[in-house]
């Protein structure tokens, strides 16, 4: 491959598949994390287009007794 090959590359998509369309997106945006039972939690990503749609953290209600 050229020099001219490497810079013009495009970079690696960071995060995960959206929840809502499955596209993989350079820009995605950590918008939940799941808890699982053993293991590490499963972190969700969307796409830019539909992170808006998500909350920006918990809401009263989500928290349990606290909120």
């Amino acid at each position: 491959m050229t020099r001219d090959g490497l810079t013009r590359a495009t970079p690696p998509p960071s995060g995960g598949p959206c929840v809502v369309c499955g596209r993989v997106s350079a820009a995605a945006v950590e918008v939940g994390y799941l808890e699982r039972g053993s293991g590490p939690g499963l972190v969700q990503y969307a796409c830019p287009e539909h992170a808006a749609a998500f909350s920006p953290g918990p809401v009263p209600g989500e928290l349990g007794s606290d909120g």
